[in-house]
């Protein structure tokens, strides 16, 4: 089921690279929030995407907004592409699928005639009070950083 601008945003905890919880509650009320799902750690698409965030991230900071990645890619794996790619934003682990689930973002696709399942590129911005502001589904990666930066801006205005 795909979330609605309007809605609570569903909580959760999961772990980074660094295998600390992140428990998206203690920023409720606090900070603006940006979610962004991927499907896979260093394939090029994937890759462009999460630079992209990373090398905006001090944008967001000053807008008073964090950052989190989340693919169902394990710990490690996040932990070995942040170092090789030198990326500063923080990559959650959703290994069971459950986040992606609640997000509505674990779609079916149609690959060489078969149904397969995969995480659909999505972002989500939700304000301080916990609400989503924009539920942006299948985007392009290209520019979606920036856009992503205008929407937030547009919060603080």
């Amino acid at each position: 089921m795909l979330l609605k601008v309007g809605e609570k945003a569903p909580t959760f905890s999961l772990p980074d690279a660094d295998m600390e919880t992140v428990d998206l509650a203690n920023y409720q009320g606090k900070k603006h929030i940006v979610l962004f799902f991927y499907p896979k750690d260093g394939t090029p698409c994937c890759t462009k995407e999460v630079t992209d965030f990373s090398d905006h991230e001090n944008e967001f900071n000053r807008q008073d907004c964090v950052i989190f990645g989340i693919s169902r890619d394990d710990c490690l794996k996040h932990a070995e592409f942040r170092d090789k790619e030198g990326i500063g934003t923080e990559l959650l682990s959703d290994t069971e699928g459950s986040v992606c689930k609640q997000y509505g973002v674990w779609q079916a696709k149609e690959v060489d005639g078969h149904r397969k399942f995969g995480v659909s590129r999505s972002t989500f911005i939700i304000d301080r009070s916990g609400h989503i502001r924009h539920a942006l589904y299948n985007v392009n990666y290209k520019g979606h950083a920036l856009e992503v930066l205008r929407l937030v801006k547009e919060l603080n205005s």
